[in-house]
């Protein structure tokens, strides 16, 4: 992906995007001292809650984690969290965060190449770490995000990125984790959102339309595979980015709702020895036996959505996360959107009533998206040794109502977590009189 800038309109257009919130949020420094976190509720992520707990650490990672007392630390900087909160930073996958700014200036849109087949193109050199939708996020406690690329039926690479940094370096956390895929669709019939299927005289049908591109998918990556057993001379940078896919180093995400779509994508992963993540799923209640019995994780899109079918339960798409947790099959969630992304938490929250306890709603956001993307040996749970990712909540994180982060930390990194919608609120609070809340 290559970044773009718009020049036109006299460079008034260009003017006015820079101009709309300075570059005044500062990237945070490496943690200099040990922190203590003491008197706190301690959601360690795993579905264990600790209370009148501490949790202390030194240069990025996390040293001691317990109930009551915190052990003598050589100068620490105590925070007294009594009654509030402790989480392990949300983590939310499969974003356009950092590869978006306005939706409607296609200079800062970034998400999406021209072409098919892009397994090659990487989202990590492309991620925008002076984006202002990032800070708005991380102030809900999102601290890690994998940015996703999107168009085409290959779309390309995905890293976990940080939500803090002065560059994509600086804030690669795991580069080139995954390649994403869209599984063609059979759409016959009307469906919820409208428009039909059914081809006109003399057209291929649906189904044949759809077998035709699973065949091109096939082709390409048996000649991916074949390319990197050969190991030639010339490179082919297309089929040199799906390596990992066959020496177990990648994930393969693909995109897929339906049930059928769900069984081919499985099937298809078997067959060329990848491993396989479902995104979306909307049907997976159905397969939870395939997906089970293969191994094979789902992120959830949205739970604050209606269902895809006319006929389906209006509660379904709150009812899934349960639904995947009763039946063994690993899940995570993303939410939906790219600023929109800031009420992950909410949309993990919008599950609890409809099955999950609050911990496994916990979980689904740090714990197991941590494991499908890859990266749970270092982050997703409070545990000696893993990374300081974290923040402390003033209330219940999936709750609006009460979630408000007053620390974040990342790789133990006192994060700023001053945005742009506070700063406008401070602005006209101050212009109309009212008193702004710090």
């Amino acid at each position: 992906m290559k970044k773009k800038f718009l020049l036109s309109f006299g460079g008034s257009m260009l003017a006015a995007v820079l101009a709309f919130g300075q570059a005044n949020i500062m990237p945070a420094k490496p943690q200099s001292g040990a922190i203590v976190i003491t008197g706190a509720t301690i959601h360690v992520g795993n579905g264990k809650v600790i209370n009148n707990g501490y949790i202390a650490f030194d240069k990025g990672k996390i040293t001691a984690v317990g109930e009551g007392a915190a052990p003598a630390t050589a100068g620490p900087t105590v925070v007294n969290a009594n009654g509030k909160q402790v989480y392990p930073g949300f983590i939310c996958p499969i974003t356009s965060l950092g590869l978006v700014e306005f939706e409607s200036i296609r200079a800062t849109d970034d998400e999406t190449e021209t072409g098919e087949m892009n397994p090659h193109v990487r989202t990590l050199i492309a991620y925008n770490t002076d984006s202002k939708v990032i800070p708005t996020v991380r102030s809900n406690g999102v601290l890690l995000c994998q940015p996703t690329p999107q168009g085409g039926t290959i779309q390309g690479q995905s890293s976990v990125m940080m939500m803090d940094g002065w560059n994509w370096e600086d804030a690669a956390y795991k580069t080139d984790i995954g390649v994403h895929l869209t599984w063609p669709v059979v759409r016959t019939g009307r469906g919820r959102r409208g428009g039909f299927g059914t081809p006109a005289a003399g057209d291929v049908s649906p189904a044949e339309r759809a077998q035709k591109a699973i065949d091109e998918i096939t082709n390409f990556f048996k000649e991916a595979k074949g390319y990197a057993e050969a190991k030639p001379a010339v490179t082919n940078t297309r089929f040199a980015a799906m390596a990992g896919l066959f020496n177990g180093t990648k994930k393969l995400f693909v995109n897929a709702d339906g049930a059928k779509e769900i069984i081919q994508a499985v099937n298809f992963g078997k067959q060329m020895g990848v491993q396989l993540v479902i995104v979306g799923g909307k049907e997976s209640y159905l397969v939870t036996d395939v997906l089970r019995d293969n191994n094979v994780p789902v992120i959830i899109k949205e739970t604050q959505t209606l269902p895809g079918k006319e006929e389906e339960d209006v509660y379904l798409p709150y009812k899934l996360p349960h639904l995947l947790q009763d039946a063994g099959v690993l899940y995570g969630l993303t939410g939906i959107g790219f600023w929109r992304q800031r009420n992950l938490p909410f949309e993990a929250g919008q599950a609890v009533g409809y099955g999950l306890t609050k911990e496994q709603a916990v979980s689904m956001i740090t714990l197991n998206n941590a494991k499908i993307l890859g990266i749970d040996k270092t982050t997703g749970t409070l545990e000696t040794g893993k990374d300081a990712n974290l923040f402390i909540s003033a209330g219940d994180a999936l709750d609006m109502l009460t979630l408000k982060v007053e620390n974040a930390y990342i790789k133990g990194k006192t994060i700023d977590l001053d945005n742009l919608h506070k700063q406008l609120y401070k602005r006209y609070s101050e212009k109309y009189g009212f008193t702004a809340e710090k």
